[in-house]
């Protein structure tokens, strides 16, 4: 078997890795405040695809990708297929967001958050190991059985959390602790599953191996980026303030003012699904 290295840039890459999948669930579970907060089919939708777009594209393939480019084999070429590399992430993104509907819309139940989650955390190995199919060595990648059936329990495990924090967590401390924990869940999936990979090289030589130098893909996958998050961001303000314009008006009884959805699902206690 070839040697293969996980860190090959040390710990910039599983710290990186980590800082995007937190800030990506950190994102989406605001989102899916903020659909909890209204009662209006349309705006929970919206929010919800936003919070799927996060927790999907940033939280878990933007990590997968970043983690990825800390993995070298020294004595072969690395290379991705593109069109393979981008379905994993509408993999991703879709399979999230299948599971953030199934428990975003109707009342709160333990099934839903199970079937939720097993959808979820099958659409997520599926993104794992499609983005591993878009890898490319001179050699014949394998995987141990063992780890690979332990990755998809650790992501089913991570997914049906992850869909409980989005239907119970209001407050901003719970949500960043929530973020936390889905941010290691997802980081403890993916080195799971590239604890499995095992590659036995051709013994002919290095010969040229086909598709995209990793770090070529760096510049689409950021200006992708940067465009779903300023799409979210406006996407976000426009709802906020579409929903600000239809609140009934702050009342004076009392000397309290009325509250937004946003605080009303951010409070401790506050309206869930």
């Amino acid at each position: 078997m070839a040697e293969i290295h996980h860190f090959a840039h040390g710990a910039f890459n599983p710290v990186a890795a980590f800082l995007l999948s937190f800030i990506g669930s950190l994102l989406g579970l605001v989102c899916t405040a903020r659909a909890r907060a209204t009662r209006q089919r349309a705006r929970r939708a919206r929010w919800l695809v936003l919070a799927s777009i996060a927790i999907g594209g940033a939280g878990i393939w933007l990590m997968h990708f970043m983690a990825i480019l800390g993995f070298a084999v020294p004595a072969s070429p690395l290379r991705f297929d593109p069109y393979l590399t981008m379905a994993s992430l509408a993999l991703s993104v879709v399979t999230v967001g299948g599971g953030l509907f199934i428990v975003g819309f109707g009342r709160r139940r333990v099934l839903r958050v199970l079937g939720g989650g097993l959808l979820t955390g099958l659409g997520v190995v599926g993104m794992h190991y499609t983005g591993m199919l878009a890898m490319r060595v001179y050699g014949v990648i394998s995987y141990n059985p063992r780890l690979v059936f332990a990755s998809i329990g650790v992501a089913v495990v991570a997914a049906t959390v992850a869909l409980w924090f989005t239907v119970t967590v209001g407050s901003w401390s719970r949500i960043a602790v929530a973020s936390l924990v889905m941010a290691l869940a997802v980081c403890g999936m993916h080195y799971t599953g590239m604890a499995a990979i095992q590659v036995r090289l051709h013994e002919s030589g290095i010969h040229h191996v086909q598709g995209v130098n990793p770090m070529q893909l760096l510049v689409p996958i950021v200006l992708i980026t940067s465009a779903a998050l300023i799409g979210m961001a406006f996407s976000g303000l426009k709802a906020m303030t579409e929903e600000e314009f239809a609140a009934p008006p702050p009342s004076s009884a009392g000397g309290r003012h009325s509250e937004t959805p946003f605080t009303v699902a951010l409070r401790p206690g506050g309206e869930t699904l």
